[in-house]
């Protein structure tokens, strides 16, 4: 009897533990997404750097540089304008909530702003550490 109580008791504290883990395991697809958006913001600054060393300036758009023809990757969609001088770089969710809950953004600063909600980030958004 009372291996069948530790055998019931043990299954309970199972059952307990996958319920507090399951809902916060749900943010990993979408944390993800996030990581992988700040990547391609990095890879997009490391090719200006290779554009503006090889013309002297920066490329004005994505398709300039030869870089996310479609602007969608990993569930953000990019935006990028520019002149010879900077570029400005806009990264968002497809899906808010579900493929990303932070708005990014960033220029020939590199440094990259970010914005939890819906709201694009923009120059003055907070730096990401």
């Amino acid at each position: 009897m009372k291996r069948i109580l530790c055998v019931v008791a043990g299954s309970f504290a199972i059952v307990i533990l996958i319920a507090i883990v399951l809902p916060h395991d749900s943010f990993g697809p979408r944390y993800e997404q996030e990581i992988a958006a700040i990547r391609t913001l990095r890879t997009i600054h490391t090719m200006q750097v290779q554009y503006f060393s090889q013309y002297g300036m920066y490329a004005a758009s994505l398709t300039e540089l030869g870089e996310l023809a479609s602007g969608t990757k990993d569930g953000y969609r990019f935006t990028m304008t520019g002149n010879a001088s900077g570029y400005a770089i806009h990264a968002g969710p497809e899906s808010f909530g579900k493929t990303g809950s932070r708005t990014f953004y960033s220029d020939q600063t590199m440094k990259i702003r970010q914005n939890y909600g819906q709201e694009p980030a923009t120059v003055n958004s907070p730096e990401l550490k």
